[in-house]
């Protein structure tokens, strides 16, 4: 009787350790959070001291996100606001605020921001910074808790070594706030329909990562959610035309028309995109094929979205699949927007935990957590857009497991249906 060498139970085996991950058990996934956890805090510690000059002058000069919010505040406060959407002037606004010689960062965002960025801008700088940060750092981290249902305060570890929470912090970004609004309406969207709707209409700062939202509550039939929605984005352009006057709506729309030629042209690095429209880029092709395959995704997964939604599997499979497809149907959104795919992690890790994980969904779930880590360093060197490919992921399991909840008649009597074990 021939005897299976070694090689071939190496074969079998590799893919069942890969496919189960269940070495990904709580303990590992806390331990090994933390040490990436400290080794990122360490690697932040050290760029602010570098960026503030402790090792040497840096030439040139870095300045966050932040500097843009900070300075088109500024420009609000100063009775000022459609200057906000003049580059020079706001430039000039900038550098008074971080000093000569920085880069300048766009500012393409509607007027209902600088309802935010005008309060911010009462305070000193770093102070507006850290309060901006701090506070919404603590919403995600709220939200989290409630999404993971976890005791104790260790899932934190885990949770704020996630790659693109760094990102964040670093550049003064708004990732924060805007994975607390669409993973709040995800929360409450089934008990308190008409708050989700207000939360989401809220996000009409950055509008295109909420484009698929009202597919899916056009789809799953919430129409409270989308009339509370609409109110609430009407309520915000309405105030800040008052507050800010009709001809900043003007200036804003004239600077947004021309924003394509600042991401078509590569000032915004490429490789930073997560989108179908970036990996397309960084690929080598041109605009014009990257808009072609960025419509063709956004059409499908919108399909897939409002499918989903529409059978209403539960909240973890819908609400995954909403956040995770968001990411794959826009085209402009960069690694610290990464930070959204967190809501969507959450969502699948709690489904695994109620009703088991599906054959290679923890090994996924892992490999899209390390994306935010690696997405710009493979895409630079190696030419491989990993981030849509770890968005498509995600939503392929949800489609899965809304597959497996499908009812279906049963041969006997064709009538009564019966579900599929999730």
């Amino acid at each position: 009787m021939i005897q299976p060498n070694r090689t071939y139970f190496r074969w079998i085996s590799a893919p069942l350790f890969l496919s189960h991950a269940a070495w990904l058990n709580r303990g590992r996934i806390i331990g090994w959070g933390g040490v990436l956890l400290m080794l990122q805090v360490l690697f932040l510690g050290f760029l602010v001291l570098w960026y503030h000059d402790v090792f040497g002058p840096v030439n040139p000069p870095v300045a966050s996100d932040f500097v843009s919010f900070y300075a088109a505040g500024k420009l609000a406060l100063a009775g000022t606001p459609a200057l906000a959407y003049d580059q020079a002037a706001h430039a000039a606004a900038e550098i008074a605020v971080s000093g000569p010689g920085i880069l300048y960062q766009f500012f393409f965002y509607p007027p209902v921001y600088l309802l935010l960025c005008a309060p911010l801008a009462l305070l000193p700088y770093l102070v507006a910074f850290v309060v901006f940060q701090a506070a919404t750092l603590a919403g995600w981290l709220l939200l989290m808790h409630r999404i993971l249902r976890e005791r104790g305060w260790t899932w934190c570890i885990p949770v704020l070594a996630y790659p693109a929470v760094f990102w964040t912090l670093g550049q003064g970004q708004n990732s924060f706030l805007t994975a607390t609004l669409l993973g709040a309406m995800t929360l409450l969207i089934d008990e308190r329909p008409v708050l989700a709707g207000m939360l989401v209409g809220m996000v009409c700062y950055k509008p295109h990562l909420a484009l698929l939202v009202p597919v899916a509550l056009a789809a799953s039939g919430r129409w409270r959610a989308f009339a509370a929605a609409a109110v609430t984005v009407t309520v915000l352009v309405g105030l800040s035309a008052v507050l800010f006057g009709t001809e900043t709506w003007h200036a804003y729309l004239e600077a947004f028309s021309g924003s394509q030629s600042v991401y078509e042209t590569g000032r915004i690095d490429f490789n930073a995109f997560v989108t179908p429209y970036g990996a397309v880029r960084v690929l080598g092709y041109g605009a014009g094929a990257a808009q072609a395959m960025q419509a063709l995704v956004t059409v499908l997964t919108a399909i897939t979205v409002g499918w989903i939604w529409r059978r209403d599997p539960g909240p973890a499979e819908r609400s995954a699949a909403l956040i995770a497809g968001i990411l794959l149907s826009v085209p402009l959104a960069l690694v610290y927007d990464l930070l959204l795919l967190t809501v969507a992690i959450a969502w699948l890790v709690r489904a695994g935990r109620a009703a088991g994980f599906l054959p290679w969904e923890k090994f996924a779930l892992f490999c899209c957590y390390v994306v935010p880590l690696v997405s710009r360093h493979l895409g630079r060197e190696a030419h491989i857009p990993v981030a849509p490919l770890a968005c498509a992921a995600l939503l392929m399991f949800c489609l899965v497991r809304t597959l497996r909840k499908v009812p279906r008649r049963t041969p006997a009597s064709g009538l009564l249906p019966q579900y599929s074990r999730a």
